[in-house]
């Protein structure tokens, strides 16, 4: 169970942290429920889940370690572009990495979609819009998870990746 002022990361909501925990009863159930109220990261809503529930995904954030090993990572992270023309398959398998919440995998997603960019470039075309909004959704769950892992703010973490990978400190 996780305790008021801790930072979970919550769905495809990313970083939220528990402002408070209650006991609710819900009409046409018999028991009362323990619920969370979380506040995302950079968000003004707050959302209210049951800390039972099975359904949405929670787990605690990284830590600071394991955010600077991960950066230190990622000169190794192995990323191929991943081309699929049917939209509703290219869709499906960024929707798939982003169901794992594994900070390397959103990484190595990213990239993918860099190179898919790059290339596009080289090729004088545009990166397609699936691909855009799956690449603003995973640096959005990413960015949004080193930042309060390292104590910055969201916007300085690409710039904080890369001077520690210029520096050579990654």
């Amino acid at each position: 169970m996780y305790q008021i002022g801790d930072w979970i990361y919550y769905g495809n909501v990313g970083a939220c942290q528990v402002t408070g925990i209650r006991k609710m009863k819900i009409p046409g159930m018999e028991q009362e429920h323990l619920y969370y109220t979380l506040q995302p990261f950079e968000d003004s809503c707050s959302i209210s889940t049951p800390a039972d529930t099975g359904k949405v995904f929670m787990r605690p954030l990284i830590s600071k370690d394991e955010a600077e090993k991960l950066i230190s990572a990622i000169p190794d992270i192995d990323a191929q572009a991943y081309h699929n023309p049917v939209l509703r398959q290219l869709s499906e398998h960024y929707e798939a990495v982003l169901n794992t919440h594994d900070c390397r995998k959103l990484v190595q997603m990213t990239m993918s979609i860099y190179l898919k960019k790059q290339e596009a470039i080289r090729s004088k075309r545009k990166l397609g819009a699936v691909d855009e909004r799956f690449m603003k959704k995973a640096e959005d769950l990413l960015y949004g998870e080193l930042a309060v892992a390292l104590g910055i703010e969201k916007k300085q973490v690409p710039d904080y990746i890369a001077a520690r990978l210029e520096d050579g400190k990654a």
